[in-house]
């Protein structure tokens, strides 16, 4: 499983927040350029309808990687209306080149599929927590990535998720939540699916970043 929040950001803050987690998390960016399919199950797989999505990694070398992730259902309950991220259950696995032609075999459509373009960090605070900034773009034509165009021109989303257990994902979301706390005053952070606008002293908060030129690590 995993906890996962998310939220907007106008791309000319976007360096402002790359500062700011640079100094946060203390390790160097990793570049983010992913192209996300999304495939779903016809009906006569299953009476429930069943969603995967293919992840290609184009900036790896040699070649580009794979990866099938499948997202469930999110935790329900008291306890979960008090936590201010999703916890929800999440598989992912390293597959081949052709993941794509095996889950057509089966019966599995494609729904729509995104390039992600951006950056990324990953480090250990409690938790082990990775978060992504990209600009979401969507392709004219099947599969062209080379023509893909902003969904939201303007804006790019950031994206923090940590891996959890059944057993320690309260300890996960709080140490997702306390970082989020520093990201405040640029990017709000919450549940996705809730939409909440970008943040009104973004401006400000960026142009203190970019005066002073970064953070602390934590």
């Amino acid at each position: 499983m995993e906890c996962v929040v998310q939220g907007i950001i106008e791309t000319q803050h976007v360096e402002a927040l790359e500062i700011l987690l640079q100094g946060l998390c203390g390790v160097q960016r990793e570049r983010l350029r992913v192209h996300e399919l999304t495939l779903k199950s016809v009906p006569n797989l299953g009476v429930v309808s069943s969603e995967v999505r293919l992840l290609c990694d184009l900036d790896q070398q040699p070649e580009p990687t794979w990866t099938v992730k499948h997202v469930g259902g999110a935790l329900r309950g008291a306890g979960a209306d008090q936590i201010s991220v999703l916890v929800r259950t999440m598989i992912e696995s390293k597959v081949s080149k052709n993941a794509l032609r095996m889950f057509y075999s089966l019966g599995y459509k494609l729904d729509h599929e995104l390039l992600k373009v951006g950056f990324a960090f990953h480090f250990q605070r409690t938790a082990h927590i990775s978060v992504s900034v990209s600009s979401v773009n969507k392709m004219p034509k099947i599969h062209a990535i080379d023509e893909a165009v902003p969904v939201t021109p303007g804006m790019q989303i950031v994206v923090v998720t940590a891996p959890a257990t059944p057993e320690n994902y309260s300890e996960v979301a709080a140490a997702v939540s306390s970082f989020c706390e520093f990201l405040a005053p640029l990017v709000h952070l919450s549940k996705p699916f809730i939409s909440t606008g970008v943040v009104p002293t973004a401006a400000a908060a960026a142009a203190s970043l970019m005066s002073d030129g970064g953070g602390t690590t934590l």
